[in-house]
């Protein structure tokens, strides 16, 4: 693309930042811990006595991919989609770059629109990054065979990947809302700590209240509470109802939080 601040020239100068490395070099390497950490370590359900995705996390490499995806989900994912689109305003109105891009001939909106593109770009590469590697790992290690079902039962290994689609492609969805709020502070403050904390600290806030039963059904309108429908992909027939929920609730917020994030940069009185 060309014209002020191309596609290419911005994903290049975000590549080169430390934390993109950093995070894409823990992404791909916690599979590898995790893989260490089953070979020093016991098997055998829970103490309850119930299986779960970690007793069957040896079974195969599909079952390693979908055992790394679930333990990451709540928080290592949630940390990267917000250090991606919470980072890339507040960093630059930090170090006091940000009026000298306002500065060139281009619209707030192309500015912003552009940062978002790339930032968002990272952020989905990350969360393909992990399963991934994970499947690779896992797959190196342990073997390519049928998906274990924790509640029983297989699930043949040809036919695994459409359901490994579905569960990647949810994933995706619902950190939509994370990166849209990271986005909206980043835009609001200099600060890309505050940016990225703002939006974990509504994933842990969420949490805790999806926790509180007595909410009832008020905690379906929280932003976390479908974050693991994509457990439903991996029953005999796929239940989509929670998916669906969940895509709608993630995509309904993050229109939002797009929305008033160039709202406020269109008004917003650049300083720095």
């Amino acid at each position: 693309m060309s014209g002020p601040l191309p596609l290419r020239v911005e994903a290049i100068r975000q590549f080169r930042r430390r934390r993109t490395l950093v995070a894409f070099g823990l992404l791909l390497l916690l599979p590898w811990i995790l893989v260490i950490a089953f070979q020093f370590g016991g098997d055998g359900p829970d103490e309850d006595g119930r299986m779960s995705l970690a007793d069957v996390a040896t079974t195969s490499g599909l079952n390693f991919a979908l055992f790394t995806l679930f333990v990451s989900t709540g928080f290592l994912l949630v940390v990267t989609v917000a250090l991606f689109c919470g980072d890339t305003v507040a960093s630059e109105a930090g170090w006091s770059s940000l009026r000298y891009l306002l500065a060139a001939p281009v619209p707030r909106d192309r500015l912003l629109r552009q940062k978002l593109v790339v930032a968002l770009g990272y952020a989905t590469a990350a969360v393909l990054a992990l399963p991934l590697m994970a499947l690779l790992a896992g797959t190196l290690v342990f073997g390519w065979s049928d998906i274990t079902l924790p509640t029983g039962g297989t699930y043949p290994a040809e036919s695994a990947f459409g359901r490994m689609a579905i569960i990647v492609g949810y994933s995706l969805v619902s950190q939509l809302v994370v990166a849209a709020l990271a986005f909206l502070l980043s835009v609001m403050t200099d600060s890309p700590l505050g940016a990225v904390g703002g939006a974990v600290g509504l994933v842990i806030v969420s949490n805790i209240l999806d926790a509180v039963t007595a909410l009832g059904d008020w905690r379906d309108l929280l932003p976390t509470r479908f974050t693991y429908a994509w457990l439903d992909a991996l029953q005999p027939d796929i239940s989509w109802n929670g998916m669906i929920q969940g895509a709608s609730l993630s995509v309904t917020y993050a229109v939002v939080l797009f929305a008033l994030a160039f709202r406020h940069f269109r008004a917003k009185d650049v300083t720095s």
